[in-house]
C-alpha cells in the first residue's frame, strides 16, 4: 500500500466496506486524488540563474579592482626603487628613471 500513497500524504482514506470488499474479491482499490497544479511563475527556478549571474558579475567587478589595487601597487614600487637607484649608466648611456624633486 505504501508504494500507492500520494505524495504529500501518509495513508489516504479508504472506506471499510470499500476495503472489505475489494479483500473479499481480490479487486483494486483505486484512489483519485486531486491536486492543483500552480498558477504563475515558480520563483525558484528563476531565481537560481539570476543569483549565478549575480554572482559571476560580483566575481568579475572583484578580479578588476584587485588587478587595478597590484598595477598601482607596482607602479609605486617601481617609483619608489626608481628614485633611489638615480640615473644608471650602460657602456656610456645614461638613463635617468625618474625625476629629481629638487
Amino acid at each position: 500500500m505504501s508504494q500507492h500513497t500520494p505524495p504529500g500524504q501518509i495513508a489516504p482514506h479508504i472506506p471499510a466496506d470499500a476495503y472489505q470488499r475489494a479483500q473479499a474479491t481480490g479487486q483494486p482499490v483505486v484512489i483519485v486524488v486531486n491536486d492543483r497544479t500552480p498558477h504563475g511563475t515558480e520563483w525558484r527556478r528563476l531565481l537560481l540563474p539570476f543569483a549565478i549571474a549575480g554572482a559571476t558579475v560580483a566575481g568579475g567587478w572583484g578580479l578588476v579592482a584587485a588587478l587595478c589595487f597590484l598595477l598601482d601597487a607596482a607602479a609605486h614600487t617601481f617609483t619608489v626603487i626608481a628614485g633611489a637607484a638615480g640615473p644608471i649608466g650602460l657602456g656610456g648611456i645614461t638613463l635617468k628613471l625618474a625625476r629629481s624633486k629638487g
